[in-house]
C-alpha cells in the first residue's frame, strides 16, 4: 500500500509539472512573446570581424563611348508603413504564408501572395515618384530580445525575436559597363540569393553581401562584427541579363541571369537595368543578429535573398533606361 501511494504521488507530480510547463509556454505565447529555439542558429562561425574581411575588387567601369554608365535612385522610403507578411508572390504565388518567414517591403503597398498584375498596377506605393514595383526581403531580428508586435510573432518556424527596422533603404538601378540596356518588360519577376544556401549542394546562388557602413570596400557572406557607431549593411544585387521572352520561369532564374564579372551577358540574353537594394541597420557593436529563414537553414547569413516585381509604367521604364544609357545620374 505504501508503494502504491508513492507511485500515485509521483504520477500526480509529473502531470502537474507538465501542466505548469504547458501553462508557462502558453502564457509566453498569449502575451505576444515566443520562446527562442534552443539550437536554431546562427552559429559562431556565421560571424566575422569586418577588419578581417579582405578588400574586394572594384566594380568594372564602362569604357569611353560604350556601356550605360548612368544610375537611377528610386525613393521608396524604408518601410515606415510596416508592410510585413509571410508571403512570397514571386516564389509561391497564391499561397498565404508560403515563405514560412517574414518579409519586409518597400514600393507597392498591396503586395501579398494573392497579388496579380491588375492589383499591383492599381495599388498605392511608398515610392514618391509613383513606381508601383514591389521590392522585398527577409527581415533581420535581434534574437536575444523578445518580439511582441503582431508582425514579430506571426512567422513561427524558429523565426523569433525583435525585428530590426531598416535605418535606410536605397533602391538603385545601374546600367551595364559594356552595352546599353533595354527596358524590363512589365511585371518581370526577379530574385537574387539562395534561401536554402546552407543545405544546398553548392554556393553558386549566394549573392547577398554583408558589411559595415564605415568599411564600404569590404563585404562578406557572413554576419560582420562592426565597430561601435557603424551601421550593419546588406547589399542585394539582382541579375540583369534577360532572355527577351519570359517574365518568369521554373525555378525563377532561367529567364534572368547574371552577367560575367566584366559585365558581358550570356549568349541569348540582353542587358536590362541592374537593380541593387542597399539596406542599413542600427545595431550595437557585438549584438547578435539573425536573418529570417527556413528552420533547417538555421538563420545562416548565406541564405539572404530578395525579390522584385516590375510594376513601372512603360513611360517610367523608358525614362529610367534613357537616364542609364545617357550616363546621367537621376532620382525619382
Amino acid at each position: 500500500m505504501w508503494m502504491e501511494h508513492r507511485l500515485l504521488a509521483l504520477v500526480v507530480c509529473v502531470v502537474l509539472g507538465g501542466g505548469l510547463t504547458a501553462a508557462a509556454v502558453g502564457a509566453s505565447r498569449s502575451d505576444g512573446t515566443r520562446a527562442a529555439p534552443s539550437s536554431g542558429g546562427p552559429e559562431p562561425s556565421d560571424y566575422v570581424d569586418i577588419r578581417d574581411v579582405p578588400v574586394g575588387p572594384a566594380a568594372p567601369a564602362a569604357t569611353a563611348g560604350a556601356g550605360s554608365p548612368g544610375s537611377v535612385v528610386v525613393a521608396c522610403g524604408r518601410n515606415e508603413e510596416r508592410h510585413y507578411n509571410e508571403d512570397n508572390v514571386v516564389v509561391s504565388p497564391g499561397l498565404r504564408s508560403g515563405a514560412h518567414h517574414t518579409h519586409a517591403y518597400v514600393g507597392n503597398l498591396s503586395t501579398n501572395a494573392l497579388s496579380v498584375e491588375a492589383t499591383l498596377a492599381a495599388a498605392a506605393t511608398s515610392c514618391t515618384g509613383g513606381d508601383r514595383s514591389t521590392y522585398y526581403w527577409p527581415v533581420l531580428r535581434r534574437p536575444e530580445r523578445p518580439g511582441i508586435l503582431p508582425h514579430e510573432t506571426s512567422a513561427g518556424h524558429g523565426n523569433s525575436g525583435e525585428i530590426l527596422p531598416e535605418a535606410s533603404v536605397r533602391v538603385e538601378y545601374r546600367g551595364n559597363p559594356v552595352a546599353e540596356v533595354v527596358p524590363m518588360p512589365p511585371f518581370l519577376h526577379a530574385m537574387t540569393g539562395d534561401a536554402v544556401a546552407r543545405t544546398a549542394a553548392d554556393q553558386s546562388n549566394v549573392r547577398a553581401r554583408w558589411g559595415c557602413s564605415g568599411s564600404p570596400e569590404r563585404s562578406t557572406t557572413r554576419y560582420p562584427r562592426c565597430p561601435e557607431g557603424d551601421r550593419l549593411t546588406r547589399t542585394l544585387v539582382f541579375p540583369s541579363c534577360w532572355n527577351g521572352l519570359d517574365t518568369t520561369s521554373p525555378g525563377h532564374r532561367a529567364h534572368l541571369r547574371f552577367p560575367s564579372a566584366a559585365g558581358v551577358c550570356p549568349a541569348g540574353t540582353f542587358p536590362v537595368p541592374e537593380l541593387r537594394l542597399s539596406l542599413a541597420y542600427e545595431l550595437p557593436a557585438g549584438a547578435p543578429v539573425a536573418v529570417d529563414s527556413f528552420p533547417e537553414q538555421r538563420h545562416s547569413p548565406a541564405t539572404d535573398h530578395a525579390m522584385f516585381v516590375n510594376a513601372m509604367t512603360d513611360r517610367q521604364m523608358a525614362a529610367l533606361v534613357d537616364c542609364l544609357n545617357s550616363g546621367r545620374h537621376c532620382r525619382t
